[in-house]
């Protein structure tokens, strides 16, 4: 038996193409439509881009207090790069608008790149992003077609494991701290093997100890008496 106002903390694997926001708004809607209120307090904690999928963590009620506690907690995420292009938005939102050579990588290359990027680096967020900008959303500005200059922050990359090697792609494990932008590592990596990648896949496995193993779906939920 639920208690949303008491406060509840759900775990849902977030679809694809769906934005947080729209995971987080469905559950509150059923919520109050549940309960027969108007109001109900609901928020994730950790923001997924559409194009990913994966652990997404809600708070209902009260337990909107913990949504910090749970954002500071160590992610885990799988995740597919094309190599030798990319993209405004360093995933498949925008189409391709460069292109490079890929010959001269190979699989020992990759793997001694990917160590560059292990422990404390700066990160420059993707233009594509929610960062805000003057108070404006950065993705909100990119999309109008206006430039975006956003400042490194300090994250850290507990570790990057190759998971599989195949020409022009590779598939990573990518275990980091809160505020780690997937895209933007992956353009960091393209530019590092002196190339070009950008994001085919991106799934979150993993927030703290809270795995896909533990998570709903949510039509499971939506469809279903609570």
């Amino acid at each position: 038996m639920y208690h949303f106002q008491e406060g509840e903390i759900l775990y849902f694997n977030k679809p694809l193409q769906w934005t947080s926001f729209d995971l987080v708004n469905k559950v509150r809607y059923q919520i109050s439509r549940f309960l027969k209120v108007k109001k109900i307090k609901v928020g994730h904690a950790g923001t997924l881009d559409p194009l990913a999928t994966g652990v997404l963590i809600v708070c209902t009620g009260k337990a909107t207090k913990r949504i910090d506690e749970f954002q500071y907690q160590t992610k885990e995420y799988v995740t597919t790069l094309r190599l030798g292009a990319s993209t405004p938005s360093f995933d498949l939102e925008t189409e391709v608008d460069q292109t490079f050579e890929t010959a001269h990588i190979t699989k020992e290359l990759v793997e001694q790149t990917l160590l560059r990027f292990v422990g404390s680096i700066e990160q420059i967020p993707p233009a594509y992003s929610a960062c805000k900008v003057k108070g404006d959303r950065a993705y909100d500005l990119a999309r109008k077609g206006m430039e975006v200059e956003l400042k490194p922050k300090v994250l850290v990359i507990d570790s990057i494991e190759l998971l599989a090697y195949q020409t022009q792609q590779i598939t990573l494990r990518i275990v980091c701290s809160k505020g780690t932008y997937i895209r933007a590592l992956a353009r960091d990596i393209g530019t590092a093997l002196r190339s070009g990648a950008h994001i085919i896949a991106l799934e979150r496995t993993k927030i703290g100890n809270i795995t896909l193993d533990d998570c709903m779906n949510i039509n499971d939920f939506l469809t279903h008496n609570i």
